[in-house]
C-alpha cells in the first residue's frame, strides 16, 4: 500500500492468457481441437506468475 507503506497478501487472481495457441485462452478458436490442437497449441498452464500492485490506499489495519 502505497499510502501507508505497509504490504498485505491479496487473493490469488487468474489473468487469462489471450493468445489463439493456447487451449485455455478465451480467444483459442472453438474448431481447434484433437491431434491437430495437440499439435500446434499449448496443452499445460504455464507457471504461475507474481506481481506487486502499488496501490494508493491505507493497508485495513491503518485505515481504521
Amino acid at each position: 500500500m502505497i499510502s501507508c507503506g505497509h504490504g498485505i497478501t491479496l487473493p490469488d487472481e487468474e489473468i487469462k492468457c489471450d493468445l489463439p495457441n493456447c487451449k485455455f485462452s478465451p480467444v483459442h478458436p472453438k474448431d481447434c481441437q484433437g491431434p491437430q490442437c495437440i499439435k500446434t497449441c499449448w496443452q499445460y498452464h504455464q507457471y504461475p506468475q507474481q506481481y506487486s500492485p502499488h496501490i494508493e490506499k491505507l493497508c485495513p489495519q491503518c485505515g481504521k
